[in-house]
């Protein structure tokens, strides 16, 4: 074809040339794969069964597999037991393909298009890359049950750190080491959301919170004496579940980057109550720092409700307010708005509602202190994470998951953006 197509145009057509030419090379690849996995043709007369008796052999069977170089088809030696009555294919699991028509390989890709963009988009990237056709309910299938697999290993490795006590990680010693955690709401499915109220109390509820932590560290300023991050230092956990679950979460995943070995401890959250209760519950011995550009927010926010129409007091107004906070003198702050002759019942109410903020969380916003200690003042992390580990990928438009299927592209997305799956995918391979 590709010849007839010169002689008639009388030029190359390189990308069919391209794609001819792997498409024959995987067909070849596929043939000699199929060679390469050919069972011994002797095999053993008996096999343990999982119920404690033993299977015996019942001659072999054919399985088509889709592979990286196509599809095989293979012929592997099939057991039954006589007391069970179930059947079982040793030389599937030796290949990591029980209950399965898609090899390691095609399972790996599947993951790692499916975390990255819609299942449709996994799908045509997976043609056009790699030359290999699945559909796309395969695709969303794949990347889902590897997230499910990665979520249950980590509640194991969580309630093994609940149940018994953690070992010291060793290393050398972290100078500081940060947590910080925030909530983005993910749109689910009507039947996830049924008892839950919206926001404003009336309406259904269309989204479920991911709570999303992250952990990192830093051990140097830059020249003007700002806090640097250490670079590849940070790692993220996240699921829609309860705070009390949360809570244990983070804490393992604090444990394992080395709490034990930090010199100074730092918990970064916006205003948020969940936060600070997990905070003193998990993290007692951190110093505790609300996000500043959150804090001067809520400023910014009141001032515009108590100066709707006039531009200039309540630029005035909020700066005069927010330079109180970048000081650290809560006290002051809190003083002028209990002191503010709100002229409405709802600004009055608002007005005290911010106050009581600012009150409660004074200790947290000693901003001079913490800047002199080379600490990061801002939450700017966790917010670039709930874009990047969270948003891009499940909030684009017209999705609407599962708590199951979200929490496993979370968990997937969590291990690679952490530069845990390949780990993950080392050990389950010895596992298999």
């Amino acid at each position: 074809m590709i010849f007839a197509a010169r002689r008639k145009n009388h030029r190359w057509d390189l990308e069919a040339l391209e794609t001819a030419t792997r498409a024959a090379l995987h067909q070849a690849g596929a043939k000699l794969l199929e060679q390469l996995l050919e069972a011994p043709l002797e095999a053993e007369p008996e096999q343990p069964c999982h119920c404690g008796r033993r299977a015996r052999h019942r001659g072999r069977r054919p399985k088509k597999m889709l592979t990286l170089l196509g599809e095989v088809e293979i012929e592997r030696p099939y057991y039954l037991c006589g007391a069970c009555h179930q059947g079982q294919f040793p030389f599937d699991r030796e290949l990591d393909v029980a209950d399965t028509q898609y090899s390691p390989g095609v399972r790996r890709m599947m993951a790692l298009v499916g975390s990255e963009s819609s299942f449709e988009g996994g799908r045509e990237q997976l043609r056009v890359l790699a030359g290999l056709e699945v559909t796309t309910k395969a695709v969303e299938r794949g990347a889902e049950a590897i997230g499910t697999d990665l979520a249950a290993r980590e509640q194991e490795q969580i309630q093994r750190a609940v149940q018994l006590p953690l070992p010291q990680v060793t290393g050398a010693d972290i100078p500081i080491l940060y947590i910080e955690m925030d909530g983005t709401g993910v749109p689910v499915v009507a039947a996830e959301t049924i008892g839950r109220p919206g926001k404003d109390g009336a309406e259904r509820a269309r989204t479920r919170k991911v709570k999303l932590g992250c952990v990192f560290t830093q051990s140097r300023l830059d020249t003007d004496g700002r806090p640097l991050r250490d670079e590849a230092s940070t790692s993220y956990t996240a699921a829609i579940e309860a705070a009390e679950q949360f809570g244990r979460r983070i804490w393992q995943q604090a444990w394992q980057r080395g709490w034990s070995r930090a010199k100074k401890k730092v918990v970064i959250g916006d205003g948020a109550v969940w936060i600070w209760n997990l905070s003193h519950q998990y993290f007692a011995d951190a110093v505790e720092i609300v996000d500043l550009y959150h804090a001067r927010q809520h400023l910014w926010e009141l001032a515009a409700q108590l100066w709707p129409d006039d531009k200039r007091g309540r630029r005035l107004w909020a700066k005069k307010r927010q330079r109180q906070l970048d000081r650290g003198k809560i006290e002051q702050l809190v003083v002028a708005l209990r002191d503010f002759a709100a002229p409405q019942k709802d600004l009055a109410r608002r007005l005290a509602t911010e106050a009581d903020y600012f009150e409660r969380n004074a200790a947290r916003m000693r901003y001079p202190s913490f800047r002199k200690q080379g600490f990061f003042i801002g939450s700017g992390v966790i917010e670039a994470g709930c874009k990047t580990v969270i948003a891009q990928r499940l909030k684009q438009s017209g999705m609407f998951w599962t708590v199951r299927g979200a929490n496993a592209i979370v968990a997937l997305r969590c291990a690679r953006l952490s530069g845990r799956f390949e780990d993950y995918w080392e050990n389950r391979a010895q596992a298999a």
